[in-house]
């Protein structure tokens, strides 16, 4: 059975930094692109970020560009994502997500969610 458990979510003031951390469990995902999304209340679900099979291409949604980093350790089945400069617009549940490919995955046809994790800004 394959799991997505993300991890390091929490509160945070603004202007401060999180890391993220989503291991996989069940099968391996070397070969799959991983990613972040974000949902907040009353909002669709939205492309944060994602990061090719090897990590030699990452993408970024506009918003948070130049704050924020993907990163993988395919030894580790785990996808991080470090934010910086944290903004209360980034407030949201952040979903990890693998998916077959990199056009797959920021269109959201998706293979695997993990659960969630909460991130809370204050201003």
């Amino acid at each position: 059975q394959v799991q997505l458990v993300e991890s390091g979510g929490g509160l945070v003031q603004a202007g401060g930094s999180l890391r993220l951390s989503c291991t996989a469990s069940g099968r391996t995902f070397s070969s799959y692109t991983m990613g972040w999304f974000r949902q907040a209340p009353g909002k669709e679900r939205e492309f944060v970020a994602a990061i090719n099979w090897n990590g030699g291409s990452t993408y970024y949604a506009d918003s948070v560009k130049g704050r924020f980093t993907i990163s993988r350790d395919n030894a580790k089945n785990t996808v991080y994502l470090q934010m910086n400069s944290l903004k209360p617009e980034d407030a949201a549940v952040y979903f990890c997500a693998v998916a077959r490919n990199v056009l797959a995955l920021k269109s959201g046809r998706v293979d695997y969610w993990g659960q969630g994790t909460q991130v809370t800004v204050s201003s």
